[in-house]
């Protein structure tokens, strides 16, 4: 064999062994317990608080011992939380009283519970009005609420039907999907007036919405096992990824140029930015069935999901067609990857 040939050999074995090293795998494994449902998650870096939604409550971690902190009870439904470190405050949304809870970071005690929209679900903290935006599934409105303040600032009317998730370039956009219509649409942060509307086919029924500040990309993850890039400036849809299937949340990490989709099917697409017109998938990693939703702490590099196991399925009915597995009591848990 000639040299260059072993030479181009051993340099692809090396990078592959390197990628090996620095993929993506399981940490830690921590069974919380309790029963119920649950939806998304958040990780605070700079207290490395771990802030986990569990049906009429929130579970709080420490990031790194997984001791637990407390609970943030009496929630109805609760879908979303985030911690504003900037104000000592956080935040949840309710989704069957449509409110939001104000709570104290230090205490875990709430504050004052606000009203929203109707079913109010994904949520995110912009920097730049500072404001929190509750995104209200069921009426298509967004919730803006100064939190220091613990009042609702205004509210936008996003029109079409079933509101997901959200993003913002802290610039004074927030972008957010729009499911049953296939699209996303952005709006002023601070005049709450309506800006763009672009559609995203062939994307069918987008979830989660991650984005690239430098590069104004946006990641937008579709329920036809489709990642959609698209230009948050103009709109022009950049590249289509394929993913996993049963996708709910979507996360960006700068640093690593890496966007993730998490897929209820049980796993975690990796699509690494080779450029900003270049994206392509690097890993698929295992997780669990259930693990839907996603939340990425920027400082480690880390990826938490959560779920629970799963039991049988009861008979389908008249009044149910569709049944979902019955979840087993005390296994909700939370699962940790990272890059070692």
């Amino acid at each position: 064999m000639e040299r260059k040939q072993l030479f181009f050999i051993g340099a692809l074995f090396l990078a592959q062994v390197s990628w090996a090293q620095e993929s993506f795998h399981l940490i830690k494994k921590t069974v919380i317990g309790g029963e119920g449902g649950w939806d998304y998650l958040s990780v605070d870096s700079k207290s490395s608080t771990l802030y986990i939604s569990h049906s009429t409550q929130v579970e709080v971690l420490d990031a790194k011992t997984y001791e637990k902190k407390g609970v943030i009870p009496g929630l109805q439904g609760v879908h979303g939380v985030i911690a504003v470190p900037s104000s000592g405050r956080g935040i949840t949304t309710n989704g069957r009283s449509n409110s939001a809870t104000i709570f104290d970071l230090k205490t875990l005690k709430p504050i004052v519970e606000v009203p929203t929209g109707k079913n109010p679900d994904a949520l995110l903290y912009d920097s730049f009005s500072k404001r929190v935006f509750t995104f209200n599934h069921s009426d298509v409105t967004a919730t803006a609420i100064d939190i220091e303040n613990g009042k609702v600032v205004g509210t936008v009317d996003l029109g079409g039907t079933a509101l997901e998730a959200g993003a913002t370039d802290e610039k004074g956009t927030i972008f957010v999907n729009l499911e049953d219509a296939s699209e996303i649409v952005s709006f002023d942060a601070r005049t709450l007036v309506m800006k763009d509307r672009w559609k995203l086919s062939p994307c069918e029924e987008p979830t989660g919405l991650a984005l690239d500040m430098k590069n104004n990309r946006l990641f937008s993850v579709c329920h036809n096992g489709m990642m959609m890039v698209v230009d948050s400036k103009s709109g022009k849809i950049i590249a289509q990824v394929p993913i996993g299937k049963r996708v709910d949340g979507a996360a960006f990490d700068p640093e690593l140029k890496m966007a993730f989709s998490s897929n209820g099917e049980g796993t975690i697409t990796v699509v690494k930015e080779v450029s900003p017109n270049e994206f392509k998938v690097i890993q698929t990693i295992e997780t669990a069935v259930g693990a839907r939703t996603i939340a990425l702490d920027p400082v480690t590099h880390h990826l938490f999901v959560s779920t629970a196991q799963y039991g049988e399925t009861p008979a389908a009915t008249a009044e149910n067609p569709n049944p979902r597995p019955k979840i087993v009591p005390g296994t909700f848990m939370v699962l940790e990857y990272g890059m070692k």
